[in-house]
């Protein structure tokens, strides 16, 4: 009879698992075609399990990804984590937790730049001329790679004006005025590391990868060894599968609560408005997305070459994609296809 009941359970396990591979045929079909150019990994978890995982490329599983720009919401987490230990709030002003030398040599001094806060840098609206998408803004992430000293390079950038065409902050929704700024998460990372009095990249993996499970990510760095938090973290597939579903739980991970639960909802609650079909959290993408005859919002890490992980909360879910479509038109916008168009009808 046990015997029997083994056999039974095992074949239905066996059912249950080719049954969920099957809904994702057509997805990993389009993929292994180049519908999508160079996807490198998909995973599909719900309701806190793995329904589909595949690797389309030679790295395997236990490749760590460079998904770029996605590591600025771990820089988030990070704040959140500082926070919840004291050692700064969301309202600290960011030169008050520098080193002192960054305001002594500070160029452009201002007090608008004095007032700027953490929560400024999470939300991507602090006052200074930083815009990653124009190509002749003083702030522009390519410009800071050129020089010794990234924190140094936000610091010394001068105040945004703000000319008739455009809104200023006051008059922007949620009061923020957004421009996607790399050298601010780079800064913030310096920011929670002399907050918490230890190199960011250990108190990253005492605080929330080591509980996670999460082992030797690979950090990028600054000339002057700071740990990259704008971006560039290596993490494997499975890593960021974790770190989505910490926040699609409200912040637990294992039974306990490693985020407070209250910064995981600011997290991916609207703080500022970034585009017309997505607003902005604390360093969350909150994507706007067709579902059926409805829209839902996603939150999302996003990074270049259409890296993301995206939380599906209406569906329990979330779906990791990660690419090397650096150099391919609008890879943003391949990802986003193969999400609604393949991975979604499967859920």
């Amino acid at each position: 009879m046990r015997r029997a009941l083994l056999c039974f359970t095992l074949a239905t396990a066996s059912f249950v698992a080719t049954a969920q591979t099957d809904r994702f045929a057509p997805a990993q079909k389009a993929v292994e075609q180049g519908d999508y150019k160079a996807i490198t990994s998909i995973l599909v978890a719900q309701d806190g399990k793995v329904v589909y995982e595949h690797y389309f490329d030679a790295g395997g599983p236990e490749a760590r990804r460079n998904t770029r720009s996605a590591t600025k919401t771990v820089a988030g987490m990070l704040a959140g984590l500082a926070v919840a230990d004291g050692h700064m709030s969301r309202d600290s002003r960011i030169f008050d937790l520098l080193p002192p030398q960054r305001r002594a040599r500070m160029l452009n001094p201002d007090p608008r730049k004095e007032a700027i806060s953490v929560e400024d840098l999470l939300t991507m609206s602090s006052q200074v001329e930083c815009n990653d998408d124009n190509e002749f803004s003083r702030g522009n992430e390519e410009r800071m790679y050129l020089i010794e000293d990234w924190v140094q390079f936000y610091a010394d950038l001068p105040v945004q004006g703000f000319p008739a065409w455009m809104p200023k902050p006051a008059d922007s929704p949620h009061g923020r005025s957004f421009r996607y700024c790399t050298a601010g998460v780079t800064a913030l990372g310096e920011v929670i590391q002399s907050a918490v009095h230890e190199p960011l990249q250990a108190y990253a993996q005492r605080r929330l990868f080591a509980p996670l499970g999460i082992q030797a990510p690979e950090w990028q760095f600054s000339p002057l060894g700071l740990a990259q938090a704008g971006g560039g973290l290596g993490l494997r597939t499975r890593d960021l599968w974790k770190l989505g579903q910490l926040y699609l739980d409200g912040g637990r991970y294992g039974g306990k609560q490693l985020i407070p639960a209250e910064w995981a909802r600011r997290s991916i609650t609207a703080q500022a408005m970034a585009r017309e079909d997505a607003d902005y959290g604390y360093l969350w993408w909150l994507m706007k997305i067709p579902s059926g005859d409805a829209t839902i919002t996603s939150p999302v890490m996003a990074g270049t070459g259409g890296n993301a992980v995206f939380l599906l909360p209406e569906k329990r879910a979330v779906v990791v994609i990660t690419t090397t479509n650096y150099n391919e038109r609008q890879p943003h916008m391949l990802t986003f296809r193969l999400l609604t168009r393949d991975l979604m009808p499967a859920l």
